[in-house]
């Protein structure tokens, strides 16, 4: 992601556009064929001064027009005076950015595959291991640590969907001149973006976007939504590495976690990483949508934004991404510490399948005040949960010790919990 967003990746990107310009200008006859040629074997990034271009940027302002004034004197023969013909640096500057967006976008598919790889091998593996699911950080109802996997799955599932539909909106290339009319090639202008956008792979712009920038926005507000997700990972497992609950944990590699003056600790790393330039995505996603509000046909400032938060978002992205798809690949499970938790409660974590049992034949708002008394006097150390519901004068009649005991079992109330994981997998990625 770096090499994507580096300087000489972004010049490159602007040569590859006036390199397309050039061929598809000298085709139609706009400029002369010989120019068109000339032009082009002088569209290689490395052969360019940076130091000059960083210079004359920062005199100027803007980047494009010290490569274009490179590029015109590299060209001999005064060729170089037909590049960038009818081109505005808005032009260049956008469809830049889209051809960087695209490879963004094609690393951040890779990562997500891997992490839907992991998911779906870790749900496969614990369809069946019962733990306790939670809420509002309280032992709830029992769970699977395969449904766990499964309802993340389906999340980022979506992401790659997301992905495949928001591709042809963003990838649209950009060419309409000072304020998107293409004025300045007259009859000939769709025939010129028409094969600029074939030759660089994008989809042709129905009208300028030069100050309507949903396409960037809706980027940034997915990878919010990736990173978003992958934070809620890394909530879940820092909470599941405390001492006090050590259900699953981040791969262990020696030293990693360690804490300088304390030698137990084993610290989610990878989780504090995700969870932080996530956090970061999310505040710079907000700086996206603040640059769609520009004014006129080419805006005064809020354009810019992009040029900063753009990379950003894709490089913390990527980190984000590598950090969870490291840590699902490599995360260790432990079903044994999950079946003690559920046993913390001594029952009370399926005081809901107790209620739900006892609810035909007592009403089920008369099962839920009476086990909820009970759950009370089980709290206070006043007997078992079996006990005290075995030896209950209105449950006896309608529930034996065994059948309470059934009722009892996390394993025997996890719902369709199994199924929804089958459904899951079963589906098409």
């Amino acid at each position: 992601m770096r090499a994507v967003f580096s300087d000489e990746g972004r010049v490159q990107a602007y040569l590859d556009i006036e390199a397309a310009l050039a061929r598809v200008q000298g085709r139609l006859g706009i400029i002369p064929s010989q120019a068109a040629e000339a032009i082009q074997k002088y569209c290689d990034a490395r052969d360019y001064d940076m130091e000059l271009l960083k210079r004359q940027t920062e005199r100027i302002g803007y980047p494009v027009l010290p490569v274009v004034q490179q590029l015109v004197a590299k060209v001999p023969g005064g060729l170089g005076e037909w590049c960038h013909w009818g081109a505005t640096t808005q032009d260049i500057t956008d469809t830049a950015t889209i051809l960087q967006i695209r490879k963004g976008l094609d690393l951040v598919e890779a990562e997500l595959e891997a992490i839907c790889a992991a998911l779906a091998r870790h749900a496969r593996e614990h369809r069946d291991t019962v733990m306790a699911g939670r809420s509002n950080l309280q032992q709830a109802t029992p769970i699977t640590f395969g449904y766990k996997c499964a309802v993340l799955l389906a999340g980022f599932r979506r992401h790659l969907q997301r992905l495949r539909e928001l591709r042809p909106r963003v990838l649209v290339g950009e060419f309409g001149g000072a304020t998107g009319t293409l004025a300045s090639l007259g009859e000939a202008g769709f025939a010129v973006q028409d094969g600029l956008m074939a030759e660089l792979g994008l989809g042709v712009p129905e009208i300028a976007w030069h100050t309507v920038r949903d396409r960037i926005a809706e980027v940034g507000c997915f990878l919010g939504l990736v990173t978003a997700l992958c934070g809620k990972i890394s909530m879940d497992v820092k909470l599941m590495m405390q001492t006090e609950v050590e259900e699953a944990f981040e791969p262990f590699h020696a030293g990693r976690g360690s804490s300088s003056t304390m030698p137990q600790k084993r610290n989610p790393i990878a989780s504090l990483y995700i969870h932080s330039t996530a956090s970061i995505v999310r505040q710079n996603v907000a700086s996206l949508l603040d640059a769609m509000i520009e004014d006129h046909e080419r805006s005064t400032g809020p354009w810019e934004i992009e040029w900063i938060v753009v990379p950003e978002i894709f490089l913390l992205s990527a980190g984000c991404l590598a950090q969870t798809r490291a840590l699902v690949e490599g995360m260790t499970v432990d079903p044994t510490r999950m079946r003690a938790n559920l046993d913390l409660t001594k029952g009370l974590i399926v005081s809901e399948a107790v209620m739900m049992g006892l609810g035909p034949a007592l009403g089920r708002q008369r099962a839920h005040d009476l086990v909820y008394d009970i759950c009370r006097e089980v709290v206070a150390g006043r007997g078992t949960f079996l006990d005290l519901l075995a030896e209950h004068p209105e449950i006896r009649p309608h529930a034996d010790r065994a059948a309470l005991a059934a009722m009892l079992d996390p394993a025997n109330y996890t719902g369709l919990a199994g199924a929804m994981v089958d459904r899951v997998l079963a589906r098409e990625p």
